[in-house]
C-alpha cells in the first residue's frame, strides 16, 4: 500500500527557499497568474447552454467533514459531475485528468505548478480537529514505526514533520489499510483520519495526539488539510462560485446535515454540530495561508514537497 507513504524528494544543499508567491497578497498572486485571472479565464458569460459541453468533473471526499462543502452541490453546480473517493485518491485522479477539479491533501498541491485554487472554501482548523490522530503505545520519545492510515497523504506529512520538529523523530513508516483495524498494526504509534479517528479504539494506548490541536500549539497558526484545486486547463464554467455558494450553504444548514449523518457515523446529532462548527474551519483566509506557508516550508525542508511552490488563488467574493 505505498499510497499512504510520502514520496521523498531531496533539497538542494539540504534547504529549500519558500516562494514568494506565499506572502503576496491575494489580488497580486492573482494578477500573476500565468493566464491572468483564472475566474475570468475559465467563467462562461455567453449565456450559452451546456448542451455537447461535457460535465466538469468534481471530486470529494465521503467524510463528515466534507459534507458542509457539497451541501446542495447539484443545486449551485448542475454542469457538474461528483466523484466521491479517498483524499489521496482524488490526487491521483486530479493528477491524471480523470478529474477537474478536487478537494484534494494540501501537501498535493504543492507538488504541481500548474495546479491553481479555486475557492476560498476549505477544511482548516485553528485547534483540536478530533478527524486526525496519532495513537501511542508509549511515550511520543519511544516511537520507532508508525502506521499509516492510507486515507490522507496531508495528515501523513504532518505527523512527520510534528515528529521530527518536536521530538527529532523520523519513524519507520508502515501502510495500515483503510479496512485495517488497530489491532492489525504492528507498529508503536497508529495515525488514523476521518470519521473513525473520532472514535476511541480498542487496545492500550498510553498517549494520543490530535494532530491539528499539536500543530495550532506549536505553529501558532492554523492548519489546513485541503483545498478546492483544479488541474491546467479545466475549464470551470463558474464552479469556484459554486464552490463557495455550496460552503455557505452547508454552513447554514449543520444540523440537518449532523441529522443525516450522525446515525450511521455511530453519533449523537449534537456531537455532528460541536464538531463541524467548532473543530473545522471552512474559510481559507489570511492566516490559513500563513499556515499553509508554513506547512510547505517544512514539509520541503523534509523533502516531502518540491521547492519554489507558488500558491494562487482565484477570487471569490463570499466573505469569512
Amino acid at each position: 500500500m505505498e499510497e499512504s507513504n510520502v514520496p521523498t524528494i531531496e533539497p538542494e544543499n539540504g534547504l529549500c527557499a519558500v516562494s514568494l508567491a506565499f506572502i503576496m497578497t491575494i489580488s497580486e498572486k492573482i494578477h500573476k497568474h500565468p493566464h491572468g485571472n483564472p475566474r475570468g479565464r475559465f467563467s462562461r458569460s455567453d449565456g450559452s447552454t451546456m448542451k455537447n459541453r461535457r460535465k466538469v468533473r468534481i471530486g470529494a471526499v465521503n467524510y463528515l467533514n466534507t459534507k458542509p462543502l457539497i451541501y446542495g452541490m447539484e443545486r449551485y453546480a448542475p454542469q457538474a459531475e461528483i466523484v466521491l473517493d479517498l483524499p489521496s485518491r482524488l490526487a491521483d485522479s486530479l493528477a491524471r485528468g480523470r478529474l477537474d477539479v478536487a478537494l484534494i491533501p494540501s501537501i498535493e498541491f504543492f507538488r504541481d505548478p500548474s495546479y491553481t485554487i479555486v475557492s476560498n472554501a476549505c477544511i482548516a482548523c485553528r485547534g483540536p480537529v478530533l478527524s486526525v490522530k496519532l495513537f501511542s503505545r508509549g511515550p511520543i520519545a519511544s516511537i520507532r514505526t508508525l502506521a499509516l492510515d492510507e486515507g490522507s497523504r496531508t495528515s501523513v506529512a504532518l505527523a512527520r514533520i510534528l515528529l521530527d520538529e518536536r521530538h527529532g523523530l523520523r519513524p519507520q513508516l508502515l501502510a495500515l489499510p483503510v479496512d485495517s483495524s488497530l489491532d492489525d498494526a504492528d507498529a508503536d504509534a497508529v495515525l488514523l483520519i476521518g470519521d473513525r479517528a473520532m472514535h476511541s479504539p480498542g487496545g492500550r494506548f498510553e498517549i494520543v495526539w490530535d494532530l491539528g490541536d499539536e500543530w495550532c500549539r506549536w505553529a501558532e497558526l492554523p492548519f489546513v488539510f485541503a483545498m478546492w484545486v483544479a488541474r491546467s486547463g479545466a475549464e470551470l464554467d463558474g464552479i469556484d462560485a459554486a464552490l463557495c455558494a455550496a460552503r455557505d450553504a452547508g454552513l447554514a444548514h449543520l444540523n440537518d446535515i449532523a441529522e443525516r449523518e450522525a446515525g450511521p457515523l455511530g453519533l449523537t446529532r449534537p456531537q455532528c454540530v460541536s464538531y463541524l462548527r467548532d473543530n473545522l474551519h471552512f474559510y481559507l483566509g489570511p492566516r490559513e495561508q500563513r499556515g499553509l506557508e508554513l506547512f510547505y516550508k517544512k514539509a520541503a525542508q523534509l523533502g516531502l514537497a518540491p521547492c519554489g511552490v507558488e500558491l494562487g488563488l482565484n477570487d471569490c467574493q463570499t466573505s469569512g
